[in-house]
């Protein structure tokens, strides 16, 4: 991760177990702290130096006037800061505050729907397109919770579904709209049923693995000719995707994902 994607822009509260901290992220080399009350109670402007860790992880580190130096590790992926302090009489503090975002940045620095949008499609041309079950293990989690009432809970459940299969079954991916931790996918499934369906399944991703699903499906109607109806399902939905995307649902190699 670049350190350009820093959340420049960002104000947030921090609360540690003994006192909050309102920071602003004023640039890639310099932030403000305020501390309203308590025996650290004071506003500064420092000048940091920023090392990005993965995604939406940042270590800040700065020196303030009175000598003390602070490494933050602030984690908006999980909302939380890791800080570390030594104050001038050589007190060491490590401390975890959780963020509440006031301000949001300039632009944003969460690569996770990105990287969610590219499990789910793994997910679904893996096991629905090629019938891997082999990739259940790997994009699952052990309690997967399935909202079709026609599918029992759990990945050994998901499992046994794609093993029985008819070699009909196949799904085309289309368009893909991802937000925080949630995905969802239109797309449209042959051989489920005797006519093909179009169907949106909704995921929220938990741990780099997909832990719940949603989905409500339609069997496909074609558009009435002579009039100015559009069809439920278009391939080309996809190209309004990144082309990593574009290239791993047709089966060229895909882009190195983060």
């Amino acid at each position: 991760m670049a350190i350009d994607v820093f959340p420049v822009g960002l104000e947030l509260d921090v609360s540690y177990p003994s006192f909050k901290v309102f920071l602003t992220l004023l640039s890639a080399e310099q932030l403000k702290f305020e501390i309203k009350e308590g025996p650290f109670a004071r506003i500064e402007t420092v000048d940091i130096e920023v090392n990005p860790l993965g995604n939406s992880i940042f270590a800040v580190s700065w020196q303030e006037k009175d000598g003390a130096t602070v490494t933050n590790v602030q984690d908006y992926d999980r909302g939380v800061v890791h800080s570390f302090a030594t104050l001038p009489d050589g007190q060491f503090l490590r401390m975890t505050g959780s963020i509440v975002v006031t301000r949001p940045a300039d632009r944003t620095s969460d690569d996770r729907p990105h990287r969610n949008r590219a499990l789910v499609l793994d997910a679904m041309t893996s096991l629905f397109q090629r019938h891997d079950t082999s990739s259940v293990d790997r994009l699952y989690v052990q309690d997967y919770i399935q909202h079709n009432p026609q599918i029992p809970q759990g990945r050994d459940a998901l499992r046994s579904v794609v093993e029985t299969l008819s070699p009909s079954v196949h799904y085309e991916p289309g368009l893909i709209i991802a937000e925080g931790d949630l995905v969802a996918i239109h797309g449209r499934i042959r051989g489920w049923s005797e006519e093909p369906q179009v169907v949106i399944d909704i995921f929220r991703v938990q741990g780099g693995k997909l832990a719940e699903h949603w989905d409500v499906l339609q069997t496909e109607a074609p558009a009435a000719s002579g009039t100015a109806g559009l069809s439920m399902f278009d391939p080309d939905e996809s190209a309004h995707q990144p082309r990593s995307e574009v290239a791993l649902e047709s089966g060229r190699p895909a882009a190195r994902r983060t």
